[in-house]
């Protein structure tokens, strides 16, 4: 598929609203002073943490609620904190009914329900929070890129809130001091148990069907994906296992791991994604163990960089000499009710340049230079890290007013949303993919180049992927 082939894919979408009534919106929210009334869909489990936080910014008024679970016991708890915001099922229905009264949408939703979400709150004239990895396939993350492009007078920010922590000033500040240079290699690490990690490879598909909750619409749960029968193992943060709906440890954790280095080091996209090994390969879940090659080729004063992705709990990647103890951040919340548990080796990074190598965690985490004697020889040239502004969340709101530039929007983390679907679609296929960054094309493999757009949506979701 060429770049012709994906935008044959774009026809123009109608927004069901129209161009002045989103200028007017985003004139509201600028004259709006510090709140910015911001609706809510998917509410349960990491949407309740998520609403946590804009509680907390002082600068969110919670106008509306979404979620095809409204009532499920996941739901019930912030349902009954806002009792003012109106409560939907559907966020078609929600802009139908209340469209003029958002002007800001959080969309906390399984990975495969980001595109819809975030393309419909656009058309609209409302500036978009998503979860990370942002969108689940190469295609879907370049129409959201585009759609940020054609409403520039719209806020993006992608959830993986490290981009505003610690890491995240560290990071810029050594690497415009040069202490940060000449970076060849990355070895990145999730290692800790998971629910992706506990399937049975042989476990027979399709899974029986069970009965559906009766608070849940489980057709509309869907959304573009095709339609699964009701069973558990799907619900509840199990689509992470699933091919068709998540993205696995790579995205999910990658976005925390990989975000400053990929921003900072102009790493873009890769020219190789080699999957070296797979432990339990299936066609419908992700591996038990997977080890990623992603080449990245020379850039602007920059060479070559290898990325190398480690994930299973018995998969540990190569450490350099001096690389001392492994330490869990107490700040890394939990995921879908599942707290991560502090193990042999926790989630992290390795970057290797010509003269340093450097240990690093996830989320906030910041750097560190190994050996420790070479750590001590550096001290007096480290640069001083600016203070820490805004957090992720509050960033989102201040940008809405104008105030701020978000730290992560489309622009900046949509090529890093796709190198994770290059390397799922490695792991899915179990072999090495070449890719043109120039063409946007896989030139080895026309099935895996046909794999780039994803399935068709079912009928009745086709409008989304129109600009």
């Amino acid at each position: 598929m060429t770049t012709a082939g994906i935008a044959a894919g774009e026809m123009s979408l109608k927004a069901q609203t129209t161009n002045s009534q989103s200028a007017e919106s985003i004139k509201r929210v600028n004259g709006a002073g510090k709140m910015v009334n911001l609706a809510c869909i998917g509410i349960g489990n990491r949407g309740e943490q998520v609403i946590g936080e804009w509680e907390r910014t002082g600068l969110a008024n919670i106008v509306a609620l979404c979620d095809v679970d409204m009532g499920g016991p996941q739901t019930l708890k912030v349902m009954g904190k806002y009792p003012k915001a109106r409560q939907f099922k559907d966020y078609r229905e929600m802009f139908d009914k209340m469209g003029n009264e958002i002007e800001a949408v959080a969309v906390v939703l399984p990975d495969f329900s980001h595109f819809p979400a975030v393309m419909l709150s656009m058309s609209y004239g409302k500036h978009v929070f998503v979860e990370k990895p942002m969108a689940r396939t190469f295609l879907e993350a370049e129409l959201m890129m585009k759609a940020a492009r054609k409403y520039k007078n719209l806020v993006t920010q992608v959830g993986n809130q490290g981009h505003s922590e610690a890491n995240y000033y560290q990071f810029k500040a050594w690497k415009e001091a040069g202490i940060i240079k000449d970076v060849t290699a990355i070895t990145a690490h999730m290692n800790s148990s998971r629910r992706w990690h506990s399937f049975d490879p042989k476990m027979v598909r399709p899974l029986e069907k069970q009965a559906i909750p009766s608070t849940l619409d489980w057709d509309l749960w869907h959304g573009t994906a095709p339609y699964h029968e009701y069973n558990e193992q799907y619900h509840q943060g199990n689509w992470r296992c699933w091919y068709d709906f998540g993205m696995g440890a790579l995205g999910d954790w990658g976005a925390h791991i990989l975000d400053t280095a990929h921003e900072f080091l102009k790493l873009d996209l890769p020219t190789v994604i080699d999957p070296l090994r797979i432990d339990g390969h299936t066609d419908y879940f992700f591996p038990m163990a997977s080890t990623i090659l992603f080449h990245f080729p020379k850039r602007k004063g920059m060479p070559a960089v290898d990325v190398t992705w480690y994930d299973g709990v018995n998969n540990l990647p190569p450490l350099p000499k001096g690389y001392g103890v492994s330490e869990l951040d107490p700040n890394i919340p939990a995921a879908g009710g599942n707290s991560l548990q502090a193990s042999t080796l926790n989630p992290g990074k390795i970057i290797y340049s010509k003269d340093l190598i450097f240990k690093g965690g996830t989320h906030g985490s910041t750097l560190s230079i190994i050996p420790a004697e070479k750590a001590k020889e550096m001290e007096s040239k480290l640069p001083e890290v600016p203070k820490m502004g805004s957090n992720h969340y509050k960033n989102f709101l201040l940008a809405c007013t104008g105030v701020e530039k978000t730290r992560s929007p489309f622009e900046t983390f949509g090529p890093l949303s796709q190198v994770f679907s290059l390397g799922v679609m490695a792991q899915r296929l179990n072999t090495r993919i070449e890719f043109d960054p120039e063409t946007k094309t896989i030139t080895n493999n026309p099935f895996a180049n046909a794999m780039l757009t994803g399935i068709p949506p079912r009928s009745g979701w086709e409008q989304y992927y129109k600009i």
